[in-house]
């Protein structure tokens, strides 16, 4: 009886979390992951220092623009080094260099005045027509979203920001995306590895 009660609750439990065959995630115009740690599970160290692949230096993609107004005016280059796509989420790594003169991130590119993220940016699917905005680590108006924070990033000429955001990746076929970062603009045709 125990057994039984046990698998019923196991079973309950699997679909409501869409893990029974058969089974899908939700659909729409936009996607939006709402929660990573039901998509993948954190490595221990032991596990990262084996399976981490080396990090790629060579951006795939790049742009540069004019940036900013006032004294917080000046030239950027955004350089993707990686779009990759792991299970059911795609890690984005870029980084933002001043060229010339001063660049804002501490505001430049989250969803509000006083959001000092990057969870503006999102992926454009150009073959399904959808937009893919950064994931966030719950639901409600305190999930946070699961990127990189910009508080305090105000870069001279030559300095220098990495950053990431996670995404619900896009169907397999898909193997190139849009990036629409705030400020840089859009970086057409970034290949997902």
């Amino acid at each position: 009886m125990r057994k039984t009660i046990a698998l019923a609750v196991a079973a309950v439990v699997l679909t409501g979390c869409g893990m029974l065959p058969g089974q899908q995630g939700g659909g729409g115009e936009e996607k939006q992951s709402q929660t990573v740690a039901e998509q993948q599970s954190t490595p221990t160290p032991a596990e990262q220092r084996q399976s981490a692949p080396p990090q790629q230096t060579e951006p795939i993609a790049t742009r540069e623009t004019q940036v900013g107004a006032g004294d917080m005016y000046g030239k950027a280059r955004a350089d993707i080094t990686a779009l990759k796509r792991q299970g059911r989420t795609v890690s984005l790594n870029w980084t933002v260099t001043a060229t010339d003169g001063k660049v804002n991130l501490h505001n430049g590119m989250g969803t509000a005045a006083l959001d000092f993220t990057v969870s503006a940016v999102s992926l454009i699917d150009p073959v399904n027509a959808k937009r893919y905005r950064v994931a966030r680590n719950g639901t409600g108006e305190d999930a946070k979203c699961v990127c990189s924070g910009t508080q305090g990033q105000f870069l001279e000429t030559g300095e220098a920001s990495t950053l990431y955001a996670i995404f619900a990746a896009p169907p397999p076929d898909v193997t190139k995306v849009n990036v629409e970062m705030p400020m840089i603009g859009v970086i057409t045709d970034v290949p997902i590895s």
